[in-house]
């Protein structure tokens, strides 16, 4: 990446307000992107912004910002090592036409008295915070649903999360019924009105989400979120279940019809409307000058089976937890997709309420008839392939004794549980000004677990120091353990320091009791940051 200063132009603070309310107005589109690695990003960030670290810049940016004409804004931390104008020149290089730089970052901002937040997909945690305050949602302690357990009464325990984490750890004899599946299977899991549905997931969000979910549908059950989620549970003293494998069943004709009913009123109320085929192909035209996020909000599995032609997988329990991961343009239209008209309405109201004003659902659904195959995600940009070895002559090279290096690009927990023996480790956007911290070396080589970002770090290099001779290992570090070549773990030898991601609470079993109990309190103090921030355009309906 260069440091080349092209024709970006830089706002300030007030313009990026001003930006994005205008967003949320329905006044044009910003996508605001912080390049920082995952880690600074966490400790503080700025509502809205969405985090793409400049290491990986290439291979994500057409999916989160798809349209090249886009107003995109960048930020970093600040500091001097500029990672905003570098990402900004490398957009434009990319074809991104509208390209501009936050004074000062992220510093700047603070020094004007800008509200910083801390935390992962921070809109969305913020948001569930906001409809438990405002809605009211039922809440049920940990202690009285295990009491309620203990007593046999009639309750079913309801898990929000994906399978992956519910698998992990659940509470004893939930069952997986994924967000958006909630109202589209509850009548199977609880046809007995009488039943009492409890909602959970690892903290809050998904499980105040997922209750309201029920509660705005109108469904006749008793209706609670476990309160805190499994981090309450744990925290209350009572013991999870690994691996359960419960999940839960479609609805019969009748169920599905009512909450079929039941998904068109909710959202009504929220002023989410349906479009049909003909409206999303015009729409498809028009993606040159106007963003269109064309999302599939069912299953993996239904999704692999067949989707509406350019859709992507954003199954919408997710999508709602976790809006900056999937929707960086503020301002783009959104049409959700799902099969029988439950899913995609009730993942849209939800989409209307966090302030993506333009979303819609599919009338009708997606009939056989029309299902593709899934399309790839969108690949690396302006990518190409330098000169590479292979993993036993990269392992000649090294014990030769001569000056030559090997440098991981993997993430750096990828990186301690496996790595080739004497690797170097850090992160791309740091590749060039870490070579001084090594020892003096003529001859290098890159690795990363898929050879990708191995390629444009190789290529970052060779521009900086022609003097080297770079060369990426084929097939990436997997070629190297296919070829039986051993493995090594720890961080015996890092250029930068790992703060490419941040650890969740269960990621620290000496201090989970701290760090969970921390965590929710983090997630009750989002809504009074929201009202000294003043951008959240969060209102109750």
């Amino acid at each position: 990446m260069t440091d080349l200063q092209p024709g970006f132009s830089r706002i300030d603070g007030d313009e990026l307000r001003r930006r994005i309310a205008a967003a949320h107005a329905g006044e044009g589109e910003i996508a605001f992107l912080d390049l920082r690695e995952r880690g600074p990003f966490h400790h503080a960030q700025i509502l809205f912004s969405v985090n793409l670290p400049l290491s990986r810049l290439e291979l994500e940016v057409a999916r989160l910002v798809p349209r090249r004409s886009t107003p995109v804004v960048l930020t970093d931390g600040g500091e001097a090592v500029r990672l905003a104008a570098r990402g900004a020149a490398r957009l434009l290089e990319l074809g991104y036409t509208d390209v501009a730089v936050l004074k000062g970052g992220l510093r700047a901002w603070q020094a004007a008295g800008g509200e910083t937040f801390s935390g992962n997909n921070v809109p969305s945690k913020a948001f569930g915070e906001f409809v438990a305050e405002n809605y009211h949602t039922p809440m049920m302690s940990a202690d009285s649903v295990a009491a309620a357990l203990e007593a046999d009464r009639d309750l079913v325990i309801l898990d929000s999360r994906p399978y992956d984490e519910f698998h992990r750890m659940s509470i004893p004899g939930g069952v997986n019924v994924p967000g958006a599946e909630l109202l589209y299977r509850v009548r199977a899991m609880a046809p007995d009105p009488r039943t009492t549905v409890v909602v959970n997931c690892a903290g809050r969000t998904r499980s105040i989400i997922g209750a309201q979910s029920l509660v705005n549908a109108g469904i006749p059950n008793p209706v609670a979120a476990l309160e805190n989620g499994t981090m309450g549970w744990q925290l209350a003293g009572h013991g999870l279940a690994q691996g359960a494998t419960a999940v839960g069943g479609a609805p019969d004709a009748a169920a599905l019809a009512a909450a079929q009913a039941d998904a068109a009123r909710v959202a009504a109320r929220f002023g989410a409307a349906a479009i049909d085929r003909g409206t999303i192909a015009a729409w498809t035209a028009e993606a040159g000058n106007r963003t269109l996020y064309l999302l599939d909000v069912r299953t993996a599995e239904e999704f692999a089976a067949g989707t509406w032609p350019g859709a992507r997988h954003a199954p919408g329990g997710q999508l709602v937890q976790a809006t900056d991961e999937y929707l960086a343009t503020r301002g783009a239209r959104i049409v959700l997709i799902d099969g029988e008209e439950v899913r995609a309405p009730m993942t849209a109201a939800w989409l209307r309420q966090l302030g993506f004003a333009d979303t819609f659902w599919l009338a009708g659904g997606l009939a056989a008839a029309d299902a593709v195959p899934p399309q790839p995600e969108p690949g690396p940009l302006d990518f190409r392939e330098v000169e590479t070895v292979s993993a036993h002559e990269a392992k000649a090279v090294l014990d030769s004794g001569e000056a030559a290096a090997l440098i991981d690009l993997a993430d750096s927990r990828s990186f301690e549980r496996g790595h080739i023996p004497g690797a170097w480790w850090g992160v791309r956007a740091r590749l060039v000004e870490g070579l001084v911290r090594m020892p003096a070396i003529g001859f290098l080589i890159l690795t990363s677990p898929d050879a990708v970002l191995a390629h444009y770090g190789a290529r970052d290099l060779m521009a900086a120091r022609p003097d080297l001779i770079v060369r990426v290992l084929a097939g990436g570090t997997p070629a190297w353990t296919e070829a039986g070549l051993p493995l090594e773990t720890g961080m015996p030898a890092a250029f930068c320091e790992p703060d490419d991601h941040w650890p969740r609470p269960y990621e620290s079993p000496e201090s989970a009791r701290e760090a969970m109990q921390a965590y929710l309190d983090w997630e009750f103090g989002l809504t009074e940051q929201l009202r000294r921030d003043g951008m959240a355009p969060f209102a109750k309906v």
